[in-house]
């Protein structure tokens, strides 16, 4: 262990920066190392499994399917675009980006997709890549998986719902340059884990005409039917795990004098219910029914998904890449503490694209009120919350009984049931503010309306017999849809008025129930409560700020903030590109736009090293290293309109110019200073007593405290283009104290994030050996040379290293 105790000190001070310096950037498209040292990736596995009995394996010839979602890219200028795209107040209000767009700008790179289907494809795994790039579905055998992913699939019982499940008992794992791009891996179990948020009275026999609120009754109580709209025009996404009877949505739309476009089904992974619906076919009819009744002429696609992880994660991406849709409905949901945190991520992901597209989300925040696990593995006596509800980019709806004059409003209290409460996954927003709103984290529901059974709906739909009929249904899973074609409507009105989409709701309508309109825009549901929370004046956790009065409502969202202008920002593509290292560039972009007068100004990211951008649109320079990018130019007027497009731009190397060379600055240490390496406090030795050098007095000693520690060395340097090799080589010597067979302690070498090996404490031998990596596919770029030491608690492990090179020719 290593006696320098002030070398500790400031290796703990340092401790926040070194974390900090372990982030990985983007990997290369190289070969996949699937011998190197696994990442456990978190919350990979059901918590069903703690309360289930297991009852055997899985046959390893059985087919399974799992979904693998990638990490996003340039995550804080995303925050800050979805800050201001949802924002009034900002110039850059609802000027939303297309699939393409949020592709070029934000989603892994084609690179990063191609390492990790080449992984997938290397453990004789099938692999398709979703439209936006951001999940790869991956098929095979169990025993397959078991090696891709490190796993062992069982199969369970679940006494409290009675169901059988195969799931995976220990967290998935990667090889380390894999996992770098990998946000988590779900579909490793067949667990159901989304239920419909309805609810109705106890009478269950089907009437043989209606009973409960038709549309002209909830219509004219929220003044839906005062907006002078009926949905034309808009597309309405329905998020479903079941399907439905086209002849009983048909029923439904007769009894009432409703028409509009027929609804249609996208099945998500094959799956399409409706030629066999199962005990979820009320849900999905009660979602079609309510969003007809306020926006008969909307369009309706009703994606259908296996109810699994992989099926939910799946339909998201699917969604937001087809971008056939302004707003998504969603009924369906389960306790955020039932819910694996890597699912609940990969969607917010897709979520996090619906709102840079401009689509409204709104979901039910649950039927068990502030238990939200009631009837679930974690059971009532848990505070708890719905998601997808609880998320940021969600309008979650809670649910109110209604009261009604004829077909007018006349009162409303908070229904006892309804969702509401703290979620313990997603952080506060910073729009989540007002009267009513506290706390750190974010709190659920936003807004509500009628959802309680014994002021229910009349819907059309099966009994559990099976026999068609007239039904009351309640429940949130009411309230959301009614608040989704609300918002259908909106849209129909704000095109017409030469403004754009509502899109991510919640920050306009808080910045609304924040003003001086509050009372004329909602009603503000003051009496009733949950177990844990009660309704009052402003917003609360049971009724959020209340349900829509939706005429005064749409005009204070339509004349809220500067508002997105009318203009039309259009920049011409100039199609791929290529260029050569060394040689200049100057390529002139240009731009339309529909208002007379405005100058454009551009900006872009993604282009090569060494070029940039003017704002006049004159992209120039010299490239400094090969590669292919993609490219996102936008141009931006006065008002804040904008427009993008994106292409290819692709830099080869420049032919010859090689000279052979060794490349590494200070390869030995021996100025007895790290410049121009970078590392952490201590790591530049010349204790020759307890770690001597390979040659001369100075060598890097990496860890070697005997208590959890990272230390890291690395230097940047460029390789020219034209080089036909290149080689990195360092002397290792490995010594440990450690008698057991487990890699707990490594020393992870990286080029640009790329892991290149790794070694351990069961590498350990007396004196050096020299090791020596190919850089090859590095030639012509700019890398930064990495290593980083990660010692645990218990008996020390020191990795010491000499005589670096980094060797051209």
């Amino acid at each position: 262990m290593r006696p320098r105790p002030l070398a500790l000190a400031a290796a703990i001070a340092l401790l926040p920066l070194c974390a900090a310096s372990l982030s990985v950037t983007t990997a290369q498209a190289a070969t996949p190392n699937a011998s190197a040292s696994r990442i456990a990736l978190p919350d990979t596995v059901t918590p069903a499994v703690a309360h289930s009995q297991k009852q055997g394996d899985v046959p390893a010839a059985q087919q399974l399917s799992v979904a693998v979602s990638l990490k996003l890219r340039n995550s804080a200028d995303l925050d800050k675009f979805l800050a201001d795209v949802a924002n009034p107040k900002s110039p850059n209000y609802g000027h939303y980006l297309t699939p393409a767009e949020f592709t070029a700008r934000y989603a892994p790179t084609q690179a990063d997709v191609d390492h990790v289907v080449a992984y997938l494809k290397s453990q004789g795994l099938t692999a398709s890549v979703s439209a936006n790039r951001q999940v790869i579905d991956a098929k095979g055998t169990n025993a397959q998986i078991a090696q891709a992913f490190g796993t062992h699939e069982s199969a369970y019982y679940d006494a409290s719902d009675a169901k059988q499940f195969f799931a995976n008992d220990n967290a998935a794992t990667l090889p380390a340059d894999v996992a770098a791009i990998v946000q988590g891996v779900n579909g490793l179990n067949n667990k159901t884990v989304r239920t419909p948020q309805l609810a109705k009275p106890n009478a269950s026999q089907p009437l043989a005409t209606p009973s409960g609120y038709g549309p002209s009754q909830y219509d004219g109580a929220y003044n839906l039917n005062k907006m002078g709209a009926d949905g034309t025009g808009v597309k309405v996404a329905l998020w479903e795990f079941d399907g439905y009877s086209s002849s009983n949505l048909t029923t439904y739309d007769q009894q009432f004098g409703l028409s509009g476009p027929a609804v249609t089904t996208v099945p998500v992974d094959g799956q399409s219910y409706d030629s066999k619906p199962g005990q979820g076919q009320g849900e999905v009819e009660l979602d079609s029914e309510i969003v007809r009744g306020v926006a008969p002429k909307a369009t309706q696609l009703v994606y259908e998904a296996p109810n699994t992880d992989q099926g939910e994660i799946d339909m998201a991406s699917k969604i937001v890449a087809d971008d056939q849709v302004s707003v998504i409905s969603i009924s369906w949901g389960g306790c955020e503490p039932d819910t694996t945190q890597s699912s609940m991520t990969a969607v917010d992901t897709s979520l996090k694209q619906a709102a840079a597209e401009g689509i409204s989300v709104f979901s039910a925040s649950g039927d068990d009120g502030s238990r939200d696990c009631t009837r679930s593995n974690s059971g009532a006596s848990v505070k708890s919350v719905d998601f997808p509800a609880s998320d940021t980019y969600v309008t979650g709806v809670g649910g109110t009984n209604l009261q009604v004059s004829g077909n007018s409003y006349s009162s409303e209290s908070a229904w006892s049931t309804a969702g509401g409460g703290v979620s313990t996954v997603f952080g506060k927003p910073s729009w989540q503010t007002g009267t009513g709103v506290s706390g750190t984290m974010r709190t659920v529901p936003d807004v509500s309306s009628n959802a309680d059974p014994n002021s229910g709906f009349a819907i059309y739909t099966p009994d559990t017999n099976g026999t068609p009929g007239w039904q009351v249904y309640g429940g949130t899973s009411a309230a959301a849809p009614l608040w989704s074609g609300y918002t259908a409507l909106f849209n129909q009105k704000a095109k017409a008025a030469g403004k754009a989409n509502l899109g991510q709701a919640n920050p306009a309508l808080y910045s609304v129930a924040n003003s001086s309109s509050y009372g004329t825009t909602f009603h503000d549901v003051t009496t009733g409560a949950n177990q844990d929370f009660k309704a009052g004046t402003g917003y609360d956790q049971v009724t959020g700020w209340g349900s829509p009065v939706a005429d005064a409502l749409t005009t204070a969202l339509l004349g809220g903030g500067t508002g997105p202008t009318s203009n039309t920002v259009t920049v011409t593509s100039p199609g791929a590109q290529q260029a050569t290292v060394g040689t200049a560039v100057n390529l002139q972009l240009s731009g339309t736009d529909s208002a007379t007068g405005q100058a454009l100004s551009y900006s872009a990211t993604g282009l090569p090293a060494g070029l940039s951008i003017s704002t006049s649109g004159l992209i120039s320079g010299t490239p400094t290293a090969a590669g292919t990018s993609t490219v996102a130019v936008t141009a931006k007027d006065s008002t804040g309109a904008t427009g993008t497009t994106a292409f290819t731009f692709t830099v080869a190397a420049a032919s010859g110019g090689c000279t052979s060379a060794q490349l590494l600055g200070n390869p030995g240490f021996e100025t007895g200073s790290a410049k121009p390496w970078t590392t952490s406090s201590g790591v530049i030795n010349n204790d020759m007593s307890s770690e001597p050098s390979h040659s001369g007095n100075y060598d890097a000693w990496l860890d070697g405290y005997g208590s959890a520690h990272t230390d890291n060395l690395s230097q940047t340097v460029t390789i020219p283009a034209g080089c036909a090799s290149a080689t990195f080589s360092f002397w290792l010597h490995v010594d440990t104290a450690k008698t057991d067979s487990n890699a707990d302690d490594t020393l992870a070498v990286q080029a640009n994030g790329t892991t290149l090996a790794t070694y351990s404490n069961l590498d350990a031998a007396d004196g050096y050996a020299q090791k020596t990596l190919d850089l090859s596919s590095f030639i012509g770029q700019t890398v930064t040379l990495k290593f980083t030491g990660t010692e645990d608690d218990g008996a020390q492990t020191s990795f010491v290293i000499d005589d670096t090179a980094l060797n051209v020719g």
